[in-house]
């Protein structure tokens, strides 16, 4: 399928590695010039390396911290004055895993910095141009917590159920304009974050690292992790074309795994 992105600009952010990565990959594999973000310069230098460089394609990087929202802000702020970006990937770690009960105030500032504002600020710098085009996709990688919440996982599920309404509302308000916003919610996946959580949910019960991830193998029905790009074929297509009348949608890709519809 000739899903027509050739031609096309995304911002991907966190893709240094797991999904980010994969995503940004897989989008250049569709002739999509692609712009990766995220604090390592040197990482970021490898994996502009490792994407496809066919005919007319010009791939770029951009250092930020989204532990700073402020310098992100001007980063992209700069970037898009004379680049257009029809494809915005919003990509960033989770916070780390802890019961909500014990969570401390300082945990979910930082985390809605990191993911709501930050994905605001990225927003906000890259919808003149998507409105001018009439053409533009916004896709937040978030996590099946919006529909089911995840045990030790407090901070989380909370901000990630944040960044579902803020991407719903603004779904409503941008599809007049041709622009779609999607959430991608990975089910467990291979990458370091899960790994954390194994290597967490081994520590505190005892338990060795393989019978912790056989146990959670019981609950996907498919009988396994996903690997990164699977994550990513579903973003590529729901930045394309193809997906025009897909809007303000909650996409699990997790092998089964939610209970609730």
């Amino acid at each position: 399928m000739d899903l027509k992105l050739t031609g096309k600009r995304a911002l991907v952010c966190g893709s240094t590695a797991g999904i980010g990565k994969a995503i940004a990959i897989a989008l250049s594999n569709e002739g999509v010039s692609v712009t990766l973000m995220a604090r390592d310069k040197d990482k970021l230098t490898k994996v502009k390396g490792v994407l496809s460089a066919k005919e007319q394609q010009d791939h770029h990087i951009i250092v930020a911290d989204f532990n700073d929202p402020e310098t992100v802000k001007n980063e992209i702020k700069e970037y898009c004055q004379s680049n257009q970006i029809d494809i915005l990937i919003n990509n960033t770690g989770g916070p780390k895993p802890n019961p909500i009960h014990e969570s401390l105030a300082s945990d979910f500032l930082q985390a809605f910095q990191q993911h709501l504002i930050c994905n605001q600020h990225l927003v906000q710098a890259v919808l003149p141009g998507m409105k001018t085009a009439g053409y533009g996709r916004v896709i937040n990688i978030i996590s099946t917590s919006v529909k089911q919440p995840i045990a030790n996982l407090g901070v989380s599920n909370t901000v990630r159920g944040a960044v579902a309404s803020w991407s719903k509302t603004l779904s409503k308000e941008l599809g007049g304009f041709g622009i779609t916003v999607n959430n991608v919610l990975p089910g467990f996946t291979m990458t370091g974050r899960l790994e954390s959580i194994i290597q967490k949910k081994s520590k505190d019960s005892g338990k060795s690292l393989e019978e912790v991830s056989a146990e959670m193998h019981t609950q996907i029905p498919a009988g396994r992790f996903a690997e990164p790009h699977e994550t990513a074929d579903a973003v590529v297509f729901l930045a394309s074309p193809k997906a025009s009348y897909i809007n303000g949608v909650n996409l699990p890709v997790d092998g089964g795994r939610l209970d609730c519809f």
